[in-house]
């Protein structure tokens, strides 16, 4: 029996098991929820050197303060002090940049009272770990079995057990208020150990499960988001977003935390723009808003209020002005001239290959071939034309002869040819009544009408003429 390698992706860890059955866990990147990248790495801090953000499962990370004096590094497993015994995680971020997480989570570093590192995690602790891990999942089925049966309105989402074992954290989701206190005690007494219940919301239960969004990337909320504000529609009108609740929520049901990023700019962006309430008027009519591009400041006017053909795009700046000219009863000039549509397309290919204008190349092509297949046509006309000419005077001048000729050939299909033999005049056939009859056929005097042929007679007439023969 060889190695046993396995990815811990709720925890960022990997385990080895080996033939002796030794447990060793390793650091490693591959999914990190709410990693941060080091950019201060290799620079030293007085004040901030002793701190390191450790962190547990899922999301779960707390910045802890080093008792011990070790030396300690990134990707360190440490075991740190909690509320009762004891817990291990895994050194996560070190140095300055501590100082920004700092910042984010509003924590002052000179009056904070940071918990601290133990040591780092021996064998018997890792060994220990791994056990209490490999009882989460089948605690979280009986939790919600048990959640079921008493008919609460609540979701068990995750169950995390701590580093000792002796101490279990229930995740749990509910739209309402739950009453759990019978649920704690039948928890304690099914797997004997102390219960501590947290409730999360739909998004943070994203986070802690992880996935891809539409975007192609790791959720928001599992890679780097802790704080989640609430999101409105507004922001979606405000970016001329269709209002599709199928596109709008994000994995967790609710409108996804992306909106928001691009809002502000959105409105900004808006509040540059005229307020367009009733038709532009212009020498030649009266031009209806139809479409508005707010980053870019453009807004689209067409003559006719149902159609959006022959549209005009005007500059935010244009409107403004028209409008003050309408407010003084002045009319403004066409517009016609500044249409979008003269303008050549601003389309570029994605894949940076050809200009989508190339199938109108090959037709202009073909028209030319075309072209020049009538110019080469009409060039040996005009060649040909003496030459018809010529034939044209030699066709009169033998016109009389060709006459002539004509008159002979005339007279002697009239009176016969000398040399052509006299043919003998076809025999007349006998008239159709003294024609003798075919075999097994009677004269046609004996046979019926020719409308009765193939019609057979009653069976009572045949039977009468049986009985006479």
């Amino acid at each position: 029996m060889g190695t046993i390698k396995e990815y811990d992706c709720q925890r960022g860890c990997e385990t080895e098991v080996n033939e002796a059955g030794d447990i060793t866990c390793t650091y490693n990147r591959r999914c990190c929820k709410l990693g941060v990248f080091n950019w201060l790495e290799g620079i030293s801090q007085e004040n901030l050197k002793d701190l390191f953000e450790v962190r547990f499962k899922n999301t779960r990370k707390l910045i802890f303060r080093n008792a011990s004096e070790q030396s300690l590094k990134i990707g360190d497993i440490v075991v740190v002090e909690a509320q009762n015994g004891y817990d291990v995680g895994i050194v996560t971020l070190a140095g300055p940049i501590i100082a920004n997480q700092l910042k984010r989570d509003r924590i002052d570093p000179t009056s904070y009272e940071f918990r601290k590192i133990y040591r780092k995690a021996r064998p018997a602790d890792i060994q220990k770990w791994q056990d209490a891990i490999a009882r989460e999942h089948k605690t979280m089925i009986r939790s919600r079995q048990m959640a079921a049966a008493l008919q609460l309105n609540m979701k068990i989402g995750d169950v995390e057990f701590q580093g000792d074992g002796s101490k279990a954290i229930f995740y749990y989701i509910a739209d309402e208020r739950v009453d759990f206190r019978q649920l704690i005690k039948d928890f304690a007494e099914e797997f004997r150990i102390r219960i501590e219940m947290k409730q999360i919301g739909a998004r943070q239960e994203a986070g802690l499960i992880g996935g891809l969004g539409v975007c192609g990337q790791a959720l928001c909320c599992s890679r780097y988001m802790n704080n989640f504000q609430s999101i409105t529609t507004q922001a979606a009108r405000c970016q001329d977003l269709s209002l599709n609740p199928q596109k709008l929520a994000g994995q967790c049901g609710k409108l996804k935390c992306c909106i928001n990023y691009e809002a502000s700019v959105y409105v900004d962006a808006q509040s540059k723009m005229p307020r367009v309430t009733e038709p532009l008027q212009f020498d030649d009519g009266e031009a209806y808003l139809m479409k508005t591009d707010i980053l870019k400041g453009i807004m689209w006017f067409s003559y006719d209020p149902k159609s959006m053909s022959n549209m005009v795009a005007l500059d935010n700046q244009e409107v403004k002005e028209i409008i003050a000219m309408n407010r003084k009863g002045i009319k403004a000039p066409s517009c016609m001239q500044n249409s979008y549509a003269d303008k050549s397309p601003e389309f570029m290919s994605a894949a940076g290959e050809e200009s989508i204008s190339r199938f109108d190349n090959d037709k202009k092509k073909k028209k030319n071939r075309r072209n020049k297949g009538a110019e080469h046509a009409a060039a040996k006309s005009d060649e040909q034309k003496p030459q018809e000419q010529a034939k044209e005077v030699m066709e009169k001048e033998n016109a009389p002869e060709k006459q002539g000729e004509k008159h002979r050939r005339g007279d002697r299909n009239r009176k016969g040819h000398p040399n052509r033999e006299a043919r003998e005049p076809k025999e007349q056939k006998e008239p159709r009544e003294n024609r003798e009859p075919r075999e097994n056929r009677g004269p046609k005097e004996n046979r019926g009408p020719r409308g009765n042929r193939g019609k057979r007679e009653p069976q009572a007439k045949r039977q009468e003429s049986g009985n006479e023969n």
